[in-house]
C-alpha cells in the first residue's frame, strides 16, 4: 500500500513539501487548508479544507485514512492546531514532523521592541507612534480596536471583519514584496512604528529592511512555544529527511 503523508498546510514551505513527496514514487499526499483563504493557489497532491473537529476529529481523520505520518508545516502562530496535532499524533500512535521557518533576528541599525503577545503590542504601542502599519494578520485586528487615537495601516489577501479599530486603511495584496515596494508603501502612509508577528521566512521580510532604512521602530510579537516535548525541524529537506528516518516514505 501507498505510504499515505498528511501535511497541515498554509505555507510556502507545505506548498514545497506538497511537491517534493508527490514527486516520490506511489507516496499519497493530502494537504489539508484551514479554509481562511477563498482563492488558494495551485497544490500537489490531494486537498482538503476545513477544519477536523479538534484532536479527537483529527485523530479519526487519520485512522480512516489510513494515514501514516503527519506533518504540521502551519503558520508559526497557529498554535491551537500545531497542539491538536501533537495530541492526534499521540494518540495514533502516528510519527510527528513540526516544520517551522526560522525567525528574524534583529541586525545593526534595528529598532525592535519585542513583546509576548498582541496585547502587549497594543499596551506599546501609544508610546511608539501614531500612524501604525499593523501586519499582524487580519484575524488579530481585535486585539487593537480599542486604539481609538492611533491611526492604522493593514494588509491582507482577504478583507477583514470587524472588531478592528475605528480608523483603519487596509490594503488588500498578496506578498511578497520588495524592498522598494514596503519603503513607498511606510513613506506614502507616513507611517511612524511596525506592528509584525516573528512570521519569519522571506516573503515578507522585506517590511523589516525598509523600517530600518527609516529607522522605525518595530514591535516583534514573539511565536508562541510548541506543545511539551515537540521539536521543529527548519526547512523541507530537514523534514524530508525526518520522513526517511521513520521509515516513512
Amino acid at each position: 500500500m501507498s505510504p499515505h503523508v498528511l501535511v497541515l498546510g498554509g505555507t510556502t514551505e507545505a506548498r514545497a513539501l506538497a511537491g517534493e513527496l508527490s514527486a516520490r514514487p506511489a507516496t499519497r499526499v493530502t494537504t489539508s487548508l484551514a479554509g481562511r483563504v477563498t482563492r488558494p493557489g495551485a497544490l500537489a497532491g490531494e486537498v482538503r479544507v476545513g477544519g477536523f473537529g479538534g484532536a479527537e476529529g483529527l485523530a479519526d481523520w487519520l485512522r480512516a485514512q489510513r494515514v501514516d505520518a503527519v506533518v504540521d508545516a502551519t503558520h508559526p502562530f497557529a498554535a491551537a492546531i500545531t497542539a491538536n496535532a501533537a495530541r492526534a499524533a499521540a494518540v495514533t500512535g502516528l510519527p510527528l514532523v513540526v516544520l517551522r521557518r526560522p525567525g528574524w533576528q534583529p541586525g545593526p541599525g534595528d529598532h525592535w521592541h519585542p513583546v509576548p503577545s498582541l496585547a502587549a503590542a497594543a499596551d506599546l504601542l501609544p508610546g511608539l507612534g501614531h500612524r501604525v502599519f499593523l501586519t499582524t494578520g487580519r484575524l488579530g485586528l481585535a486585539a487593537f480596536a480599542h486604539l481609538t487615537d492611533l491611526r492604522f495601516v493593514t494588509r491582507s489577501v482577504e478583507p477583514p471583519k470587524p472588531p478592528m479599530p475605528p480608523h483603519t486603511h487596509v490594503l488588500l495584496a498578496r506578498g511578497p514584496f520588495t524592498v522598494a515596494d514596503e519603503t513607498a508603501l511606510l513613506r506614502d502612509h507616513d507611517i511612524d512604528v511596525l506592528v509584525t508577528k516573528d512570521s519569519g521566512g522571506t516573503a515578507t521580510a522585506a517590511k523589516l529592511t525598509a523600517a530600518r532604512g527609516l529607522a522605525l521602530p518595530v514591535v516583534v510579537v514573539h511565536r508562541p512555544a510548541l506543545p511539551a516535548g515537540v521539536t521543529a525541524v527548519p526547512d523541507v529537506p530537514t523534514a524530508l529527511h525526518r520522513l526517511d528516518t521513520f521509515g516513512r516514505p
